[in-house]
């Protein structure tokens, strides 16, 4: 299974779910890998302090004769597999976003699930990603959308991201990070965006100022710190999505 995780917007904290729901998978004993398909911001390898490594995503990409296992790291306190990128302007430039997909053709059929951490915004780089995935998780951070056309904003980004989705017949799911507003008005948001856009929210989860530090220390807020709130709302997000993946 391949889940791509996007999202609209800088900041909303896209990796910091792709870190969070890998790791909660990985500790529930199944094989999971999460790379880095940000090609040319890639961070997700901070999350798993591996950000100073040999091997890297853009290795295979600039040499595909280098065994994908060179490249993939696993992480000791949480049991994720990892393919950081390389943040070294050298290795970015040149690179052919176009084998990314031959590197994850090759690379699935050994894990269980397979998260793919996409760049921000519409990801036209990595979009023939997309033809090998099964699941699409769009992160949304609704504190920074303005009040009065705050439905209007969410519901565009969403209905864009979800667009992709469905073009490539994948199942879809909607989570809400960094959420400050209380629990009455997440319920309404969240009923907005289930019946308006017919795409289910499979979790929210709270503002913690915890995170940056789990982030700076490079082990997931899920083990870092597991009864934190974020901990706590990405561990019930990722029960749902095992549901979701494995019935």
């Amino acid at each position: 299974m391949a889940v791509i995780v996007v999202t609209g917007r800088g900041g909303a904290g896209k990796t910091t779910t792709t870190a969070n729901l890998s790791a909660f998978l990985a500790m529930g004993e199944y094989r999971v890998l999460a790379i880095d398909g940000d090609l040319y911001l890639p961070n997700l390898g901070f999350h798993f302090s591996l950000d100073n490594v040999r091997y890297t995503l853009h290795s295979l990409l600039k040499n595909p004769d280098i065994d994908p296992e060179w490249a993939i790291y696993k992480h000791p306190q949480t049991g994720v597999h990892v393919m950081p990128g390389s943040s070294n302007l050298q290795d970015v430039l040149g690179i052919s976003p176009k084998k990314l997909v031959d590197l994850l053709d090759r690379v699935k059929p050994k894990f269980g699930v397979v998260f793919v951490d996409s760049p921000t915004g519409i990801p036209f780089d990595t979009l023939p990603t997309f033809e090998l995935a099964n699941y699409q998780l769009i992160v949304v951070e609704i504190e920074r959308s303005p009040i009065y056309s705050f439905e209007v904003m969410v519901k565009n980004e969403i209905e864009k991201l979800k667009a992709l989705g469905d073009r490539y017949n994948l199942n879809i799911g909607v989570i809400l990070n960094k959420v400050r507003e209380s629990e009455d008005v997440v319920d309404k948001i969240i009923d907005a965006i289930e019946n308006d856009l017919e795409v289910p929210v499979i979790g929210w989860v709270p503002f913690d100022n915890n995170v940056p530090e789990s982030i700076n220390v490079g082990v997931p807020i899920i083990k870092y710190l597991p009864n934190s709130d974020a901990a706590v709302a990405f561990k019930e997000t990722g029960k749902i999505l095992e549901g979701w993946i494995f019935g």
